[in-house]
């Protein structure tokens, strides 16, 4: 029986809590070995463990970076995050909006698909 603690919600509140903290081993601790990263619905962002933390330890080295989560829906094993995402691009700190849809197995996140909205500057 799965506990509260690694129910498919709250797996994903942990993956955030940490993305926010610009913990790396922290955020990693909810991805399984072989999980998948796309933009959505197919563009193969990150395979596996290595390539996750790669992309985000150097994510996480940048300032501001920070994930306010907007609103979440789950049913069963998959959530469903909106959140509007500060960080650096290219043309300097903006705001994006995301949703990202994540499948959890046994505790970790399998499989997640990002959708990005263009950028926002502050003039």
């Amino acid at each position: 029986m799965q506990s509260e603690k690694d129910s498919p919600e709250q797996v994903v509140a942990g993956q955030l809590a940490a993305y926010n903290a610009h913990d790396i081993d922290a955020f990693m601790k909810h991805w399984a070995p072989n999980a998948r990263y796309y933009e959505y619905p197919e563009g193969m962002l990150a395979n596996g463990c290595e390539q996750i933390r790669a992309r985000h330890a150097e994510r996480f080295a940048q300032n501001p970076l920070h994930g306010e989560l907007v609103n979440r829906i789950t049913l069963g094993n998959r959530v469903i995050d909106h959140e509007m995402v500060t960080r650096r691009f290219p043309a300097g700190v903006g705001v994006v909006e995301v949703v990202a849809t994540y499948i959890v197995e046994q505790g970790k996140i399998v499989d997640a698909r990002f959708v990005f909205g263009e950028p926002s500057f502050e003039t």
